[in-house]
């Protein structure tokens, strides 16, 4: 049946085949009262990407987009499992990072200087439990915001690719994403790569450049059919006005600070920013006083007030970036007077807080990191539920803390916003690989980052002095790992296309800081180990740009991971040997799934009782794995010998301290194990011959037997006689 839209337009939809589903983009059903809404749908995943555009510009020197991502448990046929709230509330982490996921590529895709309020959101409406729906969510996202009238230069596409026997693929099934050594978000743009982010099992560099070229390949059937969809709404496009500089302020400010930067602005970071506000305060004092037209020499001009100060001040930032920019392509020399592929000075120290479980601070440049490590049994994992997840658990956790007075500014301190979720987790990524199982290492894992100073390159150092900390704590890595953010100029003119042509042009600078970042053209966050890359994560100021280029920025990567890699292990070449004293103590042991039963009790009665009166904690997995943690090794070990007596199994052969549980004419059962009986046949209670077993033995007596035989059927036979045999 046919929805009547109130506007009288006719709902229309366009289909295509797509690496082996169906994808349709639908318009004019849903979202009446939106700015542009699209319906995507793929296989069974249904996404509404929904775009609202305010009237008036917003008074702010920030482009005011919000892209945010909304998980729904209906979409997956569920209801959430808490036993309190079942509405869904405040986003989880997971939709949070999805949000960032889809933001980067679409932000940079807007012109500098538009100010409209832009609202999108992404809801998921049904979700196929073979894929994730994330990246049908940046394609109703980008769709939306091609028919909404707006100056975006898309569309863009992503695909989340792992490696399947060999091979490249896309939307895997969470069993193959669990064997995938790949997890790699790419978003594209006609040939051109907008965004990357990964994790992965320490795969080689090359393997992520093939797979951001096949990406690029395979993504292009949607973006033809999203402009399509746009040609069919012929949406009119919105009028605007672009925020810039006023091009006769930002003259005066360039002419003012000719020859003025040089090598005073070059070297000590904290130094150089001094100067810089000196040299603008001087600025402002030079122009205050200037005189207007047919004024005497004695009269201040009043026209320079706070809103004209605020422009100077926007002219003479834009000032100082062209700078940077210039120094680097012209000269080879950064604004601290490094070379592009040198590292800042690094400084790192571990054990540096006495009652944590383990500690760092690294140190690079003014950058720096303190990390915090916690160990506690598995019990204390973060459970996960999600839409996607049910009974997750999340055993190690990296949270990343920047307050304000790490740049130098008073700002209010409140809960981690979406740049803090995105770090935390990015580190998270990082170092995940290179975790111990929980079968090796049975402890909940929670590392901290305090960044203390900021000058770029924040999420690297939390990886970093994570990195050190772990090792610190006494967690068995795998390997080590080290991360490196690089930046990125490329010497074309303003507006010009970059193509793989250009490669020549393109500036790429090892260990980003900030002034790079502000007038550079990319940031590219690498990590891993000697061994291969853990995680990535690209963001990007132009248009796109060709895998060539991005592939000259890993290579370049490398060197200076392992430069960092092998200052942090200057400093702790190994994880220590002992966890911290501080730290609880936690023992294994691994029991057959069908003997947890017999650990647990009914209603949890027998694990209680063992808690309560041991005075340890004990954690049984569903795999087998049991732990008993305590800050007492005797109640420890006292619980252990508890849990070994429920389940251990006979053994033939073995010596047992049984209790007679029955009498018999033909002899007694004694029960050697929790729940486990043997006969001990009258024939086998002495060396001489007995009449009675009641002679020998009695009900409740402890005595001393030796299994001999297990029969086919399960029976125990049991031996007096041949207890020296």
């Amino acid at each position: 049946m046919e929805i009547i839209n109130p506007s009288g337009k006719t709902t229309q939809v366009l289909k295509t085949e797509w690496l082996g589903r169906e994808l349709s983009l639908e318009v004019n059903r849903v979202g009446f009262r939106t700015t542009s809404s699209v319906l995507v749908r793929y296989g069974d995943t249904v996404v509404l990407g929904s775009v609202v555009v305010g009237t008036k510009p917003v008074v702010q020197d920030f482009f005011p987009l919000s892209i945010d991502y909304e998980e729904k448990f209906y979409a997956s046929g569920k209801i959430s499992s808490s036993k309190f709230i079942k509405r869904e509330g405040k986003p989880s982490d997971e939709a949070v990072l999805v949000g960032r996921l889809i933001d980067r590529p679409i932000r940079p895709l807007f012109p500098k200087g538009y100010r409209q309020e832009v609202q999108v959101v992404t809801t998921v409406l049904s979700m196929d439990p073979e894929f994730r729906p994330d990246m049908v969510a940046m394609i109703a996202a980008s769709s939306a915001l091609m028919n909404a009238g707006v100056p975006f230069d898309g569309p863009v596409t992503g695909l989340r690719i792992g490696r399947v026997n060999g091979e490249f693929k896309a939307f895997l099934s969470p069993e193959e994403r669990e064997k995938s050594a790949l997890d790699l978000v790419v978003a594209c743009k006609d040939g051109k790569v907008v965004m990357v982010e990964a994790g992965a099992k320490e795969v080689p560099e090359e393997m992520i450049i093939e797979a951001m070229h096949w990406a690029v390949e395979k993504v292009q059937p949607v973006l033809d059919l999203q402009r399509e969809l746009k040609k069919l709404v012929n949406c009119p496009e919105q009028e605007y006005e672009l925020v810039l500089p006023n091009p006769e302020i930002q003259a005066r400010v360039d002419k003012w600070t000719e020859g003025k930067f040089g090598e005073k602005v070059r070297g000590n970071v904290l130094e150089r920013s001094r100067i810089l506000d000196e040299m603008k305060y001087q600025m402002h004092d030079e122009f205050a006083l200037e005189l207007g037209e047919g004024e005497t020499d004695n009269e201040k001009v009043e026209w320079y007030d706070e809103n004209l100060r605020d422009k100077y001040n926007q002219a003479f930032e834009l000032a100082v970036h062209h700078e940077v920019r210039r120094s680097i392509v012209e000269e080879g020399v950064r604004p601290d007077g490094r070379k592009t592929t040198e590292v800042r000075p690094l400084s790192s120290q571990v054990g540096v807080l006495p009652r944590t479980h383990g500690s760092s601070l690294f140190t690079r440049g003014v950058t720096q990191a303190m990390n915090i490590v916690t160990l506690a049994p598995l019990s204390f994992a973060q459970l996960v539920d999600t839409m996607e997840v049910t009974d997750g658990k999340r055993r190690y956790i990296h949270h990343y803390n920047a307050p304000s007075y790490t740049v130098g500014e008073v700002g209010r301190i409140g809960s981690p916003g979406r740049r803090e979720i995105g770090h935390g987790y990015l580190a998270e990524r990082a170092l995940k690989p290179v975790l111990p199982d929980e079968e090796e290492f049975p402890y909940t894992i929670r590392s901290v980052t305090e960044i203390m100073s900021q000058n770029g390159s924040t999420s690297m150092a939390a990886t970093c002095s994570s990195c050190l900390a772990l090792m610190d704590a006494g967690v068995p890595l795998k390997r080590p790992v080290s991360g490196v953010a690089m930046g990125l100029m490329v010497d074309v003119e303003k507006g010009a296309e970059i193509t793989a042509g250009d490669i020549d042009k393109a500036y790429v600078l090892t260990d980003l800081m900030d002034a790079e970042d502000f007038a550079g053209d990319m940031d590219f966050k690498v990590t891993g180990t000697t061994e291969g890359v853990t995680a990535l994560q690209m963001d990007m100021k132009v248009h796109g740009l060709p895998v060539e280029i991005l592939e000259k920025a890993i290579k370049q990567s490398h060197e200076g991971r392992m430069f960092i890699l092998e200052h942090m292990l200057s400093v702790l070449p190994e994880p220590r040997k002992e966890i911290s004293q501080y730290a609880p103590r936690i023992e294994k042991l691994m029991v057959k799934p069908d003997k947890i039963g017999a650990i647990i009790g009914k209603g949890g009665e027998t694990i209680n009782k063992i808690t309560t009166e041991t005075g340890a904690m004990v954690d049984v997995e569903d795999s087998g794995l049991v732990t008993v943690s305590g800050n007492d090794n005797e109640a420890i070990q006292k619980a252990l010998e508890w849990i070994r007596g429920l389940v251990e199994e006979p053994e033939v052969g073995k010596i047992y301290e049984g209790t007679v549980v029955t009498l018999k004419d033909f002899g007694a059962f004694v029960n050697i194990l929790p729940g486990v009986d043997g006969m001990l046949h009258v024939s086998q209670m002495g060396e001489k011959r007995v009449e009675k077993p009641g002679d020998v033995v009695k009900v409740g007596q402890k005595v001393k037997v030796k299994l001999v035989a297990i029969d086919d059927k399960g029976r125990l036979s049991l031996s007096m006689k041949k207890l020296n045999i």
